[in-house]
């Protein structure tokens, strides 16, 4: 699963580092940003920072970024804008506890198995610090799903999770508190976006 994940990405690099960002993903990065800057938050590791767009937008508003990426060629992309960027695994993130007042990921976790997530929040949660940030963008589905999609133009196709509104809530919700939820519809097909702020708080 993985090796098709890192086969798809570094072969659509290039073509991913010339999209022009949705209106709405730049209004739900905005709204994070101000977030970020009311509470002082300078640090942030984006996870599955594909080709580096937004990490160089948060570096750009004096943002210390550090980004992850399990596809060579995305890390590539993002080194070439300036990003300390590293490949690494979400399921295994190398940093120190409380090293990040914030985390950023948009449409990474979608990739990552049921099974694992509660893993991979784990992880998110050991390396923010104590009301530190993280944000989750992922498309989501009226009807659960797990599995390749079989709808994706990407050659070998991806494997995704899709949660419902409620469960993507509750399950995050488990580890963090959740301070902001949207849906967002999109055109076309049965999708629509999730956007998430969470808060690693004391329970």
């Amino acid at each position: 699963m993985k090796e098709n994940l890192i086969e798809s990405y570094n072969h659509h690099a290039q073509e991913r580092d010339k999209y022009r960002m949705e209106a709405w993903k730049i209004e739900e990065r905005e709204n994070f940003l101000k977030r970020l800057l009311s509470r002082n938050k300078r640090s942030i590791l984006e996870i599955g920072s594909g080709t580096g767009r937004d990490g160089k937008f948060f570096q750009d508003m004096g943002m210390n970024v550090t980004c992850i990426d399990l596809s060579p060629e995305m890390i590539k992309l993002c080194r070439h804008k300036g990003l300390s960027a590293y490949e690494m695994d979400m399921l295994d993130l190398d940093f120190a506890p409380n090293s990040f007042g914030a985390v950023y990921s948009l449409n990474s976790l979608l990739h990552v198995p049921k099974a694992e997530l509660r893993t991979v929040l784990e992880n998110v949660k050991r390396v923010l610090e104590l009301a530190g940030l993280f944000y989750v963008g992922v498309y989501g589905s009226d009807e659960e799903f797990e599995g390749e999609w079989e709808q994706d133009s990407y050659q070998p196709k991806r494997f995704f999770s899709f949660y419902t509104d409620g469960n993507i809530q509750k399950t995050t919700s488990e580890l963090f508190k959740l301070l902001y939820f949207k849906r967002i519809p999109v055109s076309g097909g049965d999708l629509h976006f999730q956007s998430l702020i969470l808060e690693k708080a004391e329970f």
